[in-house]
């Protein structure tokens, strides 16, 4: 993630802070609750509908919130053209930029390693989180900025290449295999054929992580992931952020704001069509817990169209004034992603407890977030909270307070 603010040839590119804000309001909202709403509505196939997309896919698949993390990632590379560029004509070296971004995988890496054992009685190493997945690629990414963007997209091509064959080639479980030994249902909608190789904690990644983060001190041996989720990750994810690196030379290039738009709206849906093709081949299914190379094609596809969308409505269009609440929270993406996982909980509980306090002496009940009745409480609690996380980045950007790393 990137607190950078860019500018473009023809001036602030306000798209791609809306475009993280977005995100980051997404992440932060938890859903809004919806999905718990929804249980109440069995039979609504709106609420259903609204379930499936704020929640992550078990497995195949794509819904609204599994776009969270791959956009993430791609705007980390759409910003390394600007970030780079403005340090270069500060006077920087090469080796001083180079020395900045492997401070910055460090500490991103570190963050996500922090946030991830809060409330743990000891420090938990895992790598599958957002953070921790930049810092691992953010210094690969970068040494492949100022290169020509055929040697930028041969090489995201040699890195999903090359998953995809460590996958394929690593061998099946052998008939009669314990599934439950590596936290696999007897449920499970196993794949077949060469997808086989992608199922959920029987392929190489998983066994690389039943190695390496057994290297690390835990309560317990590591045995299985129970989302399925992996470090070796970061690989297929690194070619995510490739591709936002292309999209960050194309729109720091002195080509027409018409032509970026239309190139980004191509790319986009040229990805959409590529990564379902390979899925419905049977080559490769779209995964994104373990982030399969057809995931990672699929998702840039969603990711360049969400980014051409920011970008046309306003670079090109000029309509910026209703993102406000967006550049608010995409200026400060890394505040708003410590506080929702810091202090998000806290803040609803603390809610809670004040506000029925404050309700109750008004006579206006105990109940403050059932206000709409007890089924809307997860929408209305969720809401709350999202409003005050957002109210504590506008009061940080009221006075220019941005974390950056």
């Amino acid at each position: 993630m990137s607190d950078l603010t860019v500018s473009s040839n023809q001036g602030r590119l306000t798209s791609l802070d809306a475009y993280r804000g977005f995100v980051m309001l997404a992440m932060a909202s938890d859903g809004l609750g919806l999905p718990q709403v929804a249980q109440a509505f069995p039979d609504s196939s709106v609420w259903q509908f609204l379930a499936y997309q704020l929640e992550h896919v078990e497995w195949v698949g794509c819904a609204a919130w599994d776009l969270i993390q791959p956009s993430f990632m791609f705007m980390v590379g759409v910003s390394m053209p600007y970030s780079c560029s403005s340090r270069e004509a500060k006077g920087q070296s090469y080796g001083q930029m180079l020395a900045h971004v492997l401070y910055r995988s460090f500490l991103l890496t570190a963050l996500g390693i922090f946030l991830r054992s809060n409330h743990a009685s000891q420090t938990y190493f895992t790598f599958e989180d957002v953070l921790t997945q930049i810092g691992l690629g953010y210094t690969f990414l970068f040494f492949l900025w100022g290169r020509k963007p055929s040697v930028q997209f041969l090489s995201a091509l040699l890195v999903l290449a090359g998953t995809w064959l460590a996958f394929v080639l690593y061998p099946l479980p052998p008939q009669g295999f314990d599934y439950h030994s590596v936290g696999v249902p007897s449920d499970w909608p196993h794949l077949t054929g060469i997808a086989a190789h992608f199922d959920k904690n029987t392929n190489v990644a998983a066994a690389f992580d039943q190695w390496f983060l057994n290297l690390f001190p835990r309560k317990e041996p590591f045995v299985y992931n129970g989302g399925g989720y992996l470090t070796l990750s970061f690989v297929p994810s690194l070619a995510t952020m490739i591709f936002g690196l292309m999209a960050g030379g194309l729109l720091r290039s002195a080509r027409p704001p018409g032509e970026k738009f239309r190139i980004l709206i191509a790319a986009g849906a040229l990805g959409l069509a590529v990564g379902q093709g390979l899925d419905w081949l049977g080559i490769c299914p779209v995964v994104k817990r373990i982030w399969t190379p057809a995931w990672a094609i699929f998702s840039t596809g969603w990711t360049c169209l969400l980014l051409g969308s920011f970008f046309g409505i306003m670079d090109r269009g000029g309509f910026r004034r209703w993102s406000f609440p967006l550049l608010v929270v995409g200026m400060n993406s890394i505040a708003m992603y410590c506080l929702a996982h810091l202090i998000g909980g806290w803040v609803g509980r603390s809610l809670k407890v004040h506000l029925d306090w404050v309700a109750s002496k008004l006579g206006l009940g105990d109940q403050v977030f059932q206000i709409f009745g007890k089924t809307y409480e997860p929408l209305v609690e969720k809401a709350s909270v999202l409003f005050l996380l957002w109210l504590i980045c506008l009061w940080m950007y009221r006075r220019k307070i941005f974390l950056r790393i």
